[in-house]
């Protein structure tokens, strides 16, 4: 079984730390990937201290020749993408035809970052004074702290370290504890596409000591996170002390609106898609569905129709059209949630319980759920479950669905289904989202349009796209004067 280790200053490192963490695969907690020891807070240090032992040499790499190193990566995980997925499906439980198409984002990022690292201009600007020469460069922060969550545990990594690295930077990476294995290999990939030692350590840990240590460090000066709001906000805050930049995408509870136009077939596919793909366990999941009354009754059938149809198992079956739960803590907390469904008097259509048939038993496994005539005062419509349950609100017109749609402290997807254009252009205006879909699931994204959040959701700047790389550069702005003269007059 094997040992995860650390990546400090080009080497792989075993943590001389007493606390372990189990690896499991969810699908069958029989079968241990391997054993974490949860770094100390001195190896934490030490790799910052690795990284900013890196920065000089590597900000003065040029940047199309940092952009090739992760090009090569993106070609590396290519070659290794069966590989890389299969053991993204054992560790984390989706689907192996999900963990897949991670792959392919987490290539695609990594690809179109690499190109813009021959784009990372900045613009010339008219001087109001004669021979004077205005313009902006774009300029590395130094070490920057990478923290991400384990539900996309390649993806997320990737379209944070690409762009960190490209414009200069060097990384402490800190993955979340459960999913050390793809972390390791991700970051293997890193080192033999080329980067240099330092540039890029891995520190497995736990958040409060490890994750806090590395935030805190007096020489990290900006902080990638995804992950949930608790831990996002405290970040912040201890980050707002030291004044160093931060960029959290944090919570979701991404709704649908199906108006009584709507095509209910496209309407039905894509909310089960959304709300049951990756069993839920996505920041952009549909998590709530405002439906008009007028088609309610119709669309509650077929979703539930749906989400009964769900094959559950191994993701490594290509018959599994949903896995597991991540790991007991989160199956706890879903089960916990459907229980509060209940209590607060949602009407329980489908699902609802722990999935236990053959093959099923030794896993995390929760059956599709639908709760119908949800309020929007009651906590599954307002705080993020994160498993595959879905909530029904039903409304009276359009008007109803968008305030209810808007009732939420968080701000990450939304999609509409309408054929009506002007309602769409409306919807598109007034939706109270960092990302909208029209007749389409509130799930994916490509790799060249920005993603982010608004409102609870996001903090700073958005990631990837034509937004990639303006969290991880510092803009600078120079005059230069030819003239050769004392300037007169005002200087203000």
């Amino acid at each position: 079984m094997e040992t995860y280790r650390n990546f400090i200053n080009g080497e792989w490192v075993e943590s001389i730390s007493s606390k372990t963490f189990e690896n499991v695969n969810p699908a069958n907690t029989d079968d241990c990937l391997g054993v974490v020891k949860l770094s100390t807070r001195e190896e934490a240090r030490r790799a910052v201290e690795s990284a900013a032992e890196a920065f000089r040499s590597w900000r003065a790499t040029p940047t199309p020749a940092r952009g090739r190193i992760v090009a090569r990566a993106a070609r590396l995980m290519e070659d290794d993408k069966e590989n890389l997925a299969q053991l993204l499906t054992r560790e984390e439980g989706k689907t192996v035809s999900e963990s897949r198409g991670e792959l392919q984002r987490s290539i695609n990022v990594a690809e179109f970052v690499a190109g813009e690292s021959r784009r990372m201009t900045g613009e010339t600007i008219p001087s109001e004074l004669p021979s004077n020469f205005a313009y902006t460069v774009k300029q590395p922060h130094g070490v920057v702290a990478v923290v991400t969550p384990w539900n996309f545990p390649v993806a997320i990594p990737v379209w944070k370290l690409a762009p960190a690295l490209v414009a200069g930077n060097t990384v402490v990476f800190k993955p979340a504890t459960n999913t050390p294995a793809t972390a390791t290999r991700l970051v293997e990939i890193f080192a033999e596409a080329g980067v240099p030692a330092g540039v890029l350590n891995l520190v497995l840990g736990s958040g409060s000591d490890a994750g806090d240590e590395i935030v805190n460090h007096s020489a990290v000066r900006a902080i990638s996170f995804t992950g949930s709001n608790g831990v996002g906000l405290k970040l912040y805050e201890q980050a707002a002390r030291r004044g160093v930049r931060v960029q959290c995408e944090m919570g979701g509870k991404n709704p649908v609106v199906v108006l009584e136009d709507a095509d209910l077939n496209l309407a039905v596919e894509s909310t089960a898609q959304g709300a049951f793909g990756s069993t839920g366990q996505r920041c952009t999941a549909t998590s709530r569905a405002v439906v008009v009354e007028q088609v309610a009754d119709e669309f509650v059938s077929r979703v539930v129709e749906r989400a009964k149809s769900l094959r559950l198992g191994d993701g490594m079956s290509a018959e599994t059209d949903v896995g597991p739960i991540v790991d007991s803590s989160q199956f706890k907390s879903v089960l916990r949630y459907i229980d509060i469904g209940r209590e607060d008097g949602a009407e329980l259509v489908t699902g609802g319980e722990v999935a236990d048939g053959a093959g099923l038993r030794k896993g995390f496994f929760i059956k599709p759920t639908v709760f119908d005539r949800v309020t929007p005062d009651m906590r599954i419509a307002r705080e993020e479950i994160f498993g595959p349950v879905l909530s029904v609100l039903r409304v009276k017109d359009f008007d109803e669905a968008l305030q209810v749609a808007n009732d939420c402290e968080y701000g990450l997807s939304s999609s509409v289904f309408t054929n009506d254009a002007a309602r769409i252009f409306r919807f598109v205006d007034e939706i109270e989202t960092g990302m909208t879909h029209i007749n389409s699931p509130t799930t994916g994204g490509e790799a060249h349009v920005p993603f982010g959040g608004i409102k609870a959701t996001g903090i700073g700047d958005f990631e990837q796209g034509s937004t990639a790389l303006d969290f991880y550069t510092e803009l600078k702005v120079v005059y230069v004067d030819y003239t050769g003269r004392k300037r007169e007059g005002n200087l203000y």
